[in-house]
């Protein structure tokens, strides 16, 4: 059996490094981040890293609501869904890359490092010339 667009989508993000997470602003705007890709599990959760004092961590918090792209040579996935700010010492450990350093000196322990936990709900593919809309 042939792979469907999911698992297209799914290993689209897989190779993806970096991918633009999307937050709403306090006043309802959406503001959009380059983010290093972290870990994901086919199109359903992505995990990012990131400081807990980032406007980003500061708008999460506040309203889960966020949208995640990623794009290759023409193809392309959005998904939209929820995001969680983890700072449990399991998950930051698990997640811990050695050059996250450079931006939390004191290691998975820094108290300024957490982690961001996207659960897509809808996703929305374009991979060789077919577009197509899923729930997840």
């Amino acid at each position: 059996m042939g792979k469907t667009i999911l698992d297209l989508a799914g290993e689209l993000l897989a190779k993806s490094e970096v991918v633009t997470l999307a937050s709403v602003t306090e006043e309802g705007f959406p503001r959009v981040c380059a983010m290093a890709r972290v870990r994901s599990e086919g199109v359903k959760t992505v995990w990012m890293a990131t400081g807990t004092y980032s406007k980003k961590t500061e708008h999460f918090r506040k309203n889960p609501k966020a949208s995640v792209c990623a794009y290759s040579g023409g193809d392309s996935l959005t998904l939209v869904g929820n995001v969680a700010v983890l700072t449990d010492e399991r998950t930051r450990k698990d997640l811990w890359q050695e050059w996250f350093i450079k931006h939390f000196p004191k290691g998975p322990d820094d108290p300024d490092y957490c982690v961001l936990k996207f659960d897509a709900v809808e996703a929305t593919v374009y991979i060789n010339e077919v577009f197509e809309t899923h729930p997840v």
